[in-house]
């Protein structure tokens, strides 16, 4: 295989880039009409109330926590392993994001671990759907609806993912998506935040223009606001990705096929599919026997021109958590770990093809026998 296969790569066709020159010879940049289109477009496919369209993930979790008035002296549960910027926005508003181990099957939380982390300073979970498959969100709604609690969905990963077949993202009080170029679909950098709640809605519309409101037909500022628009251009480029998504997915199993009919070595792990849903494979996520060095891997799968990374990070193990709260991370979150240092992610997007998979099945079984 004498072209390298990356590890992600977005699907932009000639009609998108259409769209987005359209914008441009418009003049009319920041938020237009592809944004509001953009914004029917999720909640027609979702089935949530309301979608706003932001700058990116990250701030679509943000301002989430702002709008349920998370604050200092709070602690919001999120699983342990995840991408960085989970945990960093709890602690961004104030707060104490307080670990759960994951599930290694699955990478998503460890439902059954959720209820001994609760104290009365906790306000939210952040629940996160981990490479495209959607997470326990029933048992975890039943936990917060006991104790009382917001739930805010991190769907970065899993647009277009089902929990029993109810989209993932409509279960909690928000439900927050990435548009970042290793996602289903992008612009990019840019999010998008759903709710079934008017008032939130209103809220994160506000908050993400500066606190504009405007009040007996005049502008006025009534929140300390942000700038977290998406740009009309953005939008732009993904409205037309969106009607191909689930073709998208269709094909992504496909290809999933293949690595699970090719890749059979007692050393690796494979991703597991509960009953209760499909997986829109984000990600192809493996994990190696810790016999095997993982970094090493990697580094000859590129030789065999094939780009290879970890998937996501053991949070409370990275610098900035590991030396504010001293954990101890090999006890507490042992399986968090050995996803982080252990987890390998293979290419699984649109524009691979299947020969190119059945080329990196190959590689790795030859690496990894």
């Amino acid at each position: 295989m004498n072209q390298f296969i990356p590890l992600a790569k977005p699907n932009i066709l000639e009609k998108d880039i259409a769209l987005v020159i359209d914008v441009l010879r418009s003049g009319m940049l920041v938020q237009g009409k592809y944004v509001d289109e953009l914004e029917k477009s999720f909640v027609h496919n979702t089935g949530a109330s309301y979608a706003s369209a932001l700058s990116n993930g990250t701030a679509t979790l943000h301002l989430a926590l702002i709008a349920l008035g998370i604050k200092a002296g709070d602690e919001v549960i999120v699983p342990a392993f995840s991408y960085i910027a989970t945990a960093n926005v709890v602690e961004l508003v104030g707060a104490k994001p307080v670990f759960v181990d994951i599930d290694l099957a699955t990478f998503n939380i460890d439902v059954t671990k959720i209820e001994a982390v609760i104290s009365s300073k906790t306000k939210a979970i952040i629940p996160v759907h981990e490479f495209g498959l959607a997470c326990d969100i029933e048992a975890v709604m039943v936990i917060a609806k006991k104790h009382n609690l917001f739930v805010i969905e991190d769907s970065a990963c899993a647009l277009g993912a089902l929990y029993k077949n109810k989209h993932v993202g409509s279960f909690g009080n928000f439900g927050s998506f990435s548009l970042h170029p290793r996602k289903a679909i992008s612009c990019g950098e840019g999010g998008m935040l759903i709710t079934n709640n008017l008032d939130l809605d209103k809220k994160i519309k506000i908050l993400r223009n500066h606190g504009t409101e405007i009040i007996d037909g005049k502008m006025d500022f009534t929140e300390f606001g942000f700038n977290y628009r998406m740009t009309d251009f953005q939008a732009a480029l993904v409205v037309s990705q969106l009607d191909r998504l689930q073709n998208s997915i269709n094909y992504k199993n496909e290809l999933a096929d293949i690595y699970f009919s090719e890749i059979k070595s007692d050393k690796i792990q494979l991703p597991f599919v509960p009953n209760y849903t499909s997986h829109t494979w984000q990600t192809f996520h493996v994990v190696l026997d810790e016999s095997v060095n993982r970094d090493e891997i990697i580094i000859k799968l590129k030789e065999n021109n094939i780009g290879a990374n970890y998937g996501a990070q053991c949070m409370p193990y990275m610098k900035s958590f590991k030396e504010k709260y001293k954990y101890n991370c090999e006890t507490l979150f042992p399986n968090a770990l050995k996803a982080y240092k252990q987890g390998l992610a293979l290419p699984i997007y649109d524009l691979v093809n299947k020969e190119q998979i059945n080329y990196i099945s190959k590689t790795i079984k030859n690496l990894i026998p």
